[in-house]
């Protein structure tokens, strides 16, 4: 145990287990062993104290009398919660016996450990449980339903998850947000902008929503959903034939620029006003801002690779830094994402080799719904950890049907009952991050943090790491990599390349260090070029398009409203939406609809209609105004069942999104649904 639990009083190092690109180093105050405030660590030196209201709460969620304290057994009908007590024994000798019995019957495939984010430690998100899972033979999980899409699209141009350092974005004079709002997802990419502002420099937002961050911005551009490449293609277009490109950067440090210069020739402005709903004048104003301003910035979110066309997106808006040469330029560049530059020893950690069937079939997180209802052998178990797909999964009436089987068995482990665990045979208490060890790499600073126990585990909660190792235990697993301790397993990890000169110790000591990253350029990418590919040979080979080319939305049924479920600023996808405190403050779950859209339709501002399609619907009440373009609706948040702050139940967004993956990486495409929309009589 760590002997900050034993420390009844007193103000200890922590770091936020979310899954956000921020990953602030926080201060957590305890009284007679209980933490009674978290706040920002002012000495971290990117979130330098400030935290949002998530996190400044995290208390209510840590406390909160619905936590679970205890293992239970379902009693009553799936989805009904009714369970009773039993011990952490009985649980896992009722795990283990159901599956030692399919191994017999169906054989390790028929498992499916089904997981995400929801505590960003390496260690509990990927760690014994790889190693366990791996070990058994289960299926295996593509857990792709957040960011895979724009990864893929990003490195076929840039190699690999690099961008610039945000702490150099002060120097900006041009800051593009880009499909992310990040007053809400990456407040202190927001703070730095603030900063740069200061220094004279101008923030654009680019979004299909006037969210906060696009109320916060100098210019707000508000494009139709699913067009962002044609909008950057336009960019290149006037970029190119205004001689506003760096000619001797390119031909340095790119392959395909004389390509691209003749393909982005049918991508002239007034072609791309038409596809992207974006005037043409201020296509030009755009173009002619970002091709004579220096240093420029675009921060890449992940809402254009939530599309049919999503990678192939993010693809074509990596391209536009090395048109001007911004690589170069201290604050200039782009990041979508920078976790290529804190990787890790994975291998080690998450142990494929002890996978014995390399051909154990993959099974896409996104296709949840269709993999527990048509796939043949079925999945006849399924542990569910770090995520709730009954909400945040897509075409979620699809995925409940599935989880209501009565011959699949289900595990959850988690905080609270969930409207998962509710379908759920057993339900386990998980352990906050604040009673773990655990380790946490960002994915846009360059700082690598260590989580030690602060407080008690709570009730008989335990971690992923603990319940992996008892169920190896009871699964007669005797490999030695189930015995290690976290400071083990944290101290292989670190020994990585990349990360040399960081240590377990020094982590302890220290709390947080950067690593050590060397600028893109001058250097070799990890493109088959070595160079920014802006012809792609890879990509052909593929079946892609090797030049960045706009490809429409894939046709999801007749129906006039394109719908955008965005994130809101109180929770993180589930996570939250339970607790009432975070209800409050986000009062309640608006649908977004153009004012010219709603006097069609005969709705007033505050009405409640009715949503639906061909998957599902829901109710909400609108909110009519100038915040969308006509033939677009926004949500903001997931409302589980127990968002008892609604004026109806209705309200699982995900029951409307379509479960196609998009054209990369095999990732959602939760903005490519189409709705309609009545008033409720």
């Amino acid at each position: 145990m760590s002997s900050l639990v034993n420390q009844q009083n007193g103000v200890f190092h922590s770091v936020c287990s979310l899954d956000c690109p921020d990953q602030c180093g926080l201060l957590v105050h305890k009284q007679e062993g209980k933490i009674v405030k978290i706040e920002g660590d002012p000495n971290h030196p990117v979130t330098k104290g400030h935290i949002c209201n998530k996190v400044r709460h995290m208390t209510d969620r840590i406390y909160d009398n619905k936590r679970l304290k205890y293992p239970l057994k379902r009693v009553g009908a799936k989805g009904s919660g009714e369970f009773e007590r039993i011990s952490w024994e009985e649980a896992i000798n009722t795990i283990s016996s159901r599956w030692k019995q399919l191994l017999q019957t169906d054989g390790p495939e028929s498992i499916l450990p089904y997981s995400f984010y929801g505590n960003m430690g390496r260690l509990s998100a990927e760690g014994m449980d790889r190693r366990f899972f791996h070990r058994l033979g289960a299926s295996r999980l593509d857990r792709s339903i957040c960011s895979s899409a724009g990864s893929v699209g990003y490195k076929y141009t840039m190699g690999g998850s690099f961008g610039i350092d945000p702490e150099d974005t002060i120097h900006s004079k041009l800051i593009i947000f880009w499909g992310i709002n990040a007053v809400s997802t990456n407040m202190h990419q927001v703070a730095l902008a603030q900063q740069a502002r200061k220094n004279g420099a101008k923030i654009i937002v680019i979004d299909v929503h006037k969210n906060q961050t696009a109320r916060f911005a100098d210019w707000f551009i508000p494009i139709m959903p699913g067009t962002d490449s044609a909008l950057a293609l336009g960019i290149m277009h006037i970029l190119f034939s205004e001689n506003m490109v760096n000619t001797s950067f390119l031909q340095k440090y790119t392959v395909g620029h004389e390509e691209l210069r003749e393909h982005v020739v049918q991508y002239d402005p007034l072609t791309v006003s038409g596809i992207t709903g974006v005037p043409v004048d201020d296509i030009y104003k755009l173009a002619r801002m970002y091709g004579t301003t220096s240093p420029s910035f675009i921060r890449i979110g992940n809402g254009p690779q939530h599309h049919d066309n999503g990678g192939m997106c993010i693809r074509t808006i990596s391209c536009l830094p090395a048109l001007t040469g911004q690589w170069l330029v201290k604050g200039g560049g782009a990041i979508k994402g920078n976790g290529g530059y804190l990787d890790c020893n994975s291998s080690y950690l998450q142990r494929p080799d002890l996978l014995q069937k390399k051909n154990t079939r993959v099974i896409n997180m996104n296709l949840l719904g269709n993999a527990l209802l048509t796939m043949d052998p079925p999945i006849k178990s399924l542990y569910v950890y770090s995520t709730n797909p009954a909400v945040v999964a897509p075409d979620g009436n699809k995925v409940r049907k599935g989880l209501d089987r009565d011959d699949l068995f289900t595990v959850v482990h988690d905080l609270f009952l969930t409207e998962t665990a509710k379908y759920a045979d057993i339900v386990l208490p998980a352990a906050s991050a604040f009673e773990n060890t655990d380790f946490y790499t960002s994915y846009w600073h360059h700082y690598i943090q260590i989580q030690q126990p602060v407080i008690e585990k709570y009730g008989e909660s335990k971690s992923n790491v603990d319940v992996f190792r008892l169920l190896a235990e009871a699964m007669g697993f005797k490999d030695a990599c189930f015995q290690e301790s976290e400071a083990e397993m944290i101290a292989g990890a670190l020994d990585y390349p990349n990360l040399d000169g960081i240590e377990y110790e020094a982590l302890v000591s220290q709390h947080y260090i950067k690593a050590e990253v060397k600028p893109l350029f001058p250097g070799m990418l990890s493109t088959p070029s070595g160079k920014i590919e802006l012809y792609s040979e890879k990509m052909k080979v593929d079946g892609y398009p090797p030049l960045a080319t706009y490809i429409p939305l894939v046709d999801d049924a007749d129906f006039p409203f394109l719908f955008v479920p965005g994130p809101n600023q109180h929770f993180l996808n589930s996570t939250f939406s339970n607790n009432e405190k975070h209800q409050k403050f986000e009062k309640e779950l608006l649908l977004h609809m153009n004012h010219e859209d709603a006097e069609s339709l005969g709705i007033e501002d505050g009405d409640l209609v009715r949503v639906w399609n061909n998957r599902g619907q829901c109710e909400f009440k609108v909110s009519v105004g100038d915040k969308v373009l006509q033939g677009v609706v926004v949500t903001q948040g997931l409302w589980g069942n127990s968002s008892g702050f609604h004026s109806s139940g209705n309200v699982l967004v995900n029951s409307l999104t379509p479960d196609r993956v998009a054209d990369m990486g095999n990732g959602a495409t939760f903005f490519s649904g189409r709705v309609q929309i009545e008033k409720k009589v």
